[in-house]
């Protein structure tokens, strides 16, 4: 069975990933199943494409294996794009995903939900041996008014709300997600090149 590198230490992650290629004839392994976990990959491109290509293509190398790697960025309208494609660092340095969020929900106020228009952006990036294919996948919904939390999902999901939705990702059931998310869709377009590449 052929392993692929989910270049990710992130455990939410990387359970999203077990799920969404489920099926697939791999055996995933981690950056800590090959003691690679200390591994810094510089996230500095200028785009979502640039910066999961640059992860791809530096684990798989540090690996000797296929690696598949992603980057996400959330968009918000009433701040211009806001965070953008550095959400774990949105807000300055030494903040954790909590400080984050509320820095956000902050920074929009008293905003009706009407003006809260958000997208969350996921690129997948695949490198395997000379080839490097990118996927990508966008969700539209709104920041909600406060904090949502719930029994799933991580980063700023508990307030994200998606699009025909009243309830925020964290409260949604985790099929809910991972059929509907901007990293399954994502997926959706890379498990097919994964199939062929694996004939």
């Amino acid at each position: 069975m052929t392993s692929l590198l989910i270049a990710t230490g992130n455990a939410g992650k990387l359970q999203e990933y077990r799920e969404l290629l489920v099926g697939l004839p791999l055996q995933l392994v981690t950056p800590a199943d090959l003691g690679l976990q200390h591994l810094e990959v510089a996230e500095d491109g200028d785009s979502l494409e640039a910066n999961a290509s640059h992860k791809a293509r530096d684990w798989a190398a540090a690996s000797a294996l296929p690696a598949l790697a992603d980057d996400t960025g959330l968009f918000v309208d009433a701040l211009d794009g806001a965070p953008g494609i550095y959400p774990a660092r949105w807000g300055g340095p030494g903040l954790d995903m909590a400080q984050r969020r509320k820095k956000l929900l902050d920074a929009l106020g008293d905003l009706p939900p009407a003006q809260r228009s958000a997208r969350f952006v996921c690129v997948i990036a695949l490198a395997w041996g000379e080839r490097l294919e990118l996927a990508r996948g966008e969700y539209e919904g709104r920041i909600a008014l406060a904090e949502m939390p719930g029994s799933s999902g991580f980063g700023y999901d508990s307030i994200f709300i998606p699009h025909n939705a009243d309830r925020s990702w964290a409260q949604l059931p985790p099929d809910v997600k991972q059929r509907y998310s901007h990293r399954s869709l994502a997926a959706a377009r890379i498990v097919p090149v994964l199939r062929q590449l694996l004939t």
